[in-house]
């Protein structure tokens, strides 16, 4: 049974697990505090990548990993915005590169990378930002496995496959971080995302393998699972509109706080407590998500 005060608090947050765990991002453990470095220090002489970049949250992360001094490579699927952006950083004073290329289509993803070790590219940091979302009950998507089969190829397979071809390197080199931005609903189970949420989940489960089996080598992974953030991704979602949420400027800050922080994994108060929950009490937890299927 559940206490009464986490029920209480299960109740108040039921649109809150409805938008992937709310705004408020909890403190990462004590010792962590206190940041090793500053993102410049972090960032100088470092490239980044970052896929999804042409808008959104991968956008502000762009422009501040380069603001903090990091070249950027920037990889997405719109070749004005990417070039508007690139203009953008460089007119600033920082260092940009735009690739154009499709995460979710195994050739284009294997273009990049042979495209990047043409150029000398060296990748510090990979960023895998670019996303699918879909929005639909299980029981509308009984003839729609194309829907899994696709959010699985850009948030999966598609990071995964850039990922795995950007290893090798850091693995020679001893060094390399990688950020997943991930989302709170992998906690949470939030209800009508199930294509979306399984290939996130998928991703994490890849990394925490692979930061084991890697950590010798210099290489760190952090997941940010992130909450509800004000992008085009959300529009068509009429619920969300007055639902609190994250502006991408804020999430870009969570994206790489890790580099200063070291952490392994970051997400928010709320979808932690939830995700504790559902282990101590999963039907309980079930019928009250089971609310959200409203919203």
């Amino acid at each position: 049974m559940f206490g009464s005060s986490l029920r209480r608090a299960l109740e108040a947050g039921v649109l809150y697990a409805a938008t992937g765990g709310g705004p408020l991002i909890g403190p990462p453990l004590r010792h962590r505090l206190q940041r090793r470095c500053t993102l410049q220090a972090a960032l100088a002489g470092q490239t980044v990548l970052v896929t999804g970049a042409s808008s959104g949250i991968g956008y502000a992360v762009a422009q501040q990993a380069a603001a903090a001094g990091a070249r950027v490579v920037l990889v997405a699927r719109s070749p004005d915005k990417l070039a508007e952006l690139e203009r953008a950083i460089i007119a600033a004073g920082g260092h940009a590169r735009a690739y154009l290329a499709d995460l979710s289509v195994e050739a284009s993803c294997q273009q990049l990378l042979e495209s990047l070790a043409q150029d000398g590219v060296v990748v510090d940091v990979l960023i895998n930002n670019a996303g699918r979302s879909i929005r639909r009950p299980i029981e509308a998507s009984f003839g729609r496995l194309h829907d899994y089969r696709r959010t699985m190829a850009l948030n999966y397979f598609g990071a995964l496959q850039l990922t795995l071809g950007l290893l090798g390197g850091m693995r020679e080199r001893k060094r390399g971080h990688v950020i997943n931005v991930s989302s709170a609903g992998v906690q949470t189970g939030t209800p009508l995302f199930s294509a979306y949420i399984a290939s996130k989940a998928a991703l994490d489960a890849f990394s925490r393998i692979a930061s084991t089996e890697l950590r010798r080598d210099g290489i760190r992974f952090s997941t940010v699972y992130m909450p509800l953030v004000r992008t085009p991704m959300i529009a068509p979602t009429e619920a969300y509109r007055e639902a609190p949420a994250l502006s991408p400027i804020q999430a870009a800050e969570l994206v790489l706080r890790p580099l200063t922080t070291d952490e392994r994994q970051l997400g928010t108060r709320f979808a932690a407590l939830l995700s504790l929950a559902h282990a101590i009490a999963p039907a309980a937890t079930e019928g009250l998500l089971g609310g959200t299927r409203a919203t």
